[in-house]
């Protein structure tokens, strides 16, 4: 069973490292898709990569090993990069609705807003607010005290497998996770549904023809599935009292947006996606009249 669930999960990060790179580097490289929708997939595609890449890896190596260990620095690391992540995530799916809602319901202002000094400015106070929060609780979880040997009830270094480890007194700190979990994931989770989507529904219910229904519809679809895949878990685990806690439970509900959202999520995005589809097809027609002129000349 342990080479089988090795494969898996081998199986699992290769197609979400591979698709997520490969959805940036063709983003990055067809003018036609330098918009601020793609703009937030291609940050949500590193995002992705480096979620996935600092806790797989190590998962992969004590699947098939049998040395089980991480030292207290690697855990920490990894620490820090699973809450940056999670953050960045959060704040960039919170972005692309707030991009979804301008563009359904206000659509003469859309180039206006959502320029692209404004996509800059909302991408690099998303990647401030999750460097200054991850490093809150790195700090916050690095001056706990530990036993020299502990053994981590989780497949990863997640915040309160390690809080529950530690000898400290560490009420305070649940109390500010339990606070940025209703701040950050909550009220984000709220704006999202509520605000962005209550709007967005009340103005393609105007639209008088099915066709531009339908349209609308489809330009939200894939962005409402990740939504509802990754919040969905992360609200799940993070909010519910500690009487229900299950480590066989929660360790498979995190396994949903630890691996499968970052797999899922370049298909998500470009399945049945026809402005995707025909750039890609540009590009491949122009590297293959490319290809048969240098053909012709040699």
């Amino acid at each position: 069973m342990t080479c089988i669930i090795f494969i898996g999960f081998l199986f699992i990060y290769l197609l979400a490292v591979v698709g997520n790179v490969l959805f940036a580097s063709l983003v990055s490289a067809m003018p036609q898709l330098h918009t601020p929708m793609y703009f937030f997939l291609w940050n949500l595609s590193i995002v992705d990569v480096t979620y996935i890449s600092a806790i797989f890896p190590n998962l992969l190596s004590i699947t098939l090993a049998s040395n089980k260990k991480i030292s207290f620095p690697g855990c920490i690391t990894q620490l820090y990069f699973f809450i940056f992540c999670v953050d960045e995530e959060i704040l960039i799916l919170t972005c692309m609705a707030y991009d979804r809602y301008v563009a359904i319901c206000s659509p003469l202002y859309y180039p206006l807003v959502m320029s692209k000094k404004m996509c800059t400015i909302m991408a690099a106070l998303s990647l401030l607010t999750s460097t200054l929060n991850s490093l809150m609780f790195t700090f916050l979880t690095y001056s706990l005290s530990f036993c020299p040997s502990s053994e981590i009830n989780h497949f990863f270094c997640e915040i309160r497998a390690l809080m529950s480890l530690s000898n400290s007194d560490t009420a305070s700190r649940e109390m500010v996770l339990f606070i940025e979990d209703i701040c950050l994931v909550f009220c984000t989770f709220l704006f999202i549904i509520v605000t962005s989507y209550v709007f967005i529904i009340s103005s393609v219910l105007k639209i008088r023809s099915t066709k531009g229904r339908f349209k609308a519809f489809s330009s939200c679809t894939s962005h409402l599935t990740t939504v509802i895949l990754f919040y969905g878990p992360i609200l799940f685990l993070y909010i519910k009292p500690k009487s229900v806690y299950s480590k066989t439970q929660d360790g498979i509900i995190s396994l949903l947006y630890v691996a499968v959202v970052p797999m899922l999520n370049p298909f998500v995005y470009t399945l049945r996606n026809k402005e995707f589809f025909g750039a890609l097809k540009n590009m491949a027609r122009i590297h293959g009249y490319n290809i048969l002129c240098s053909i012709r000349h040699s």
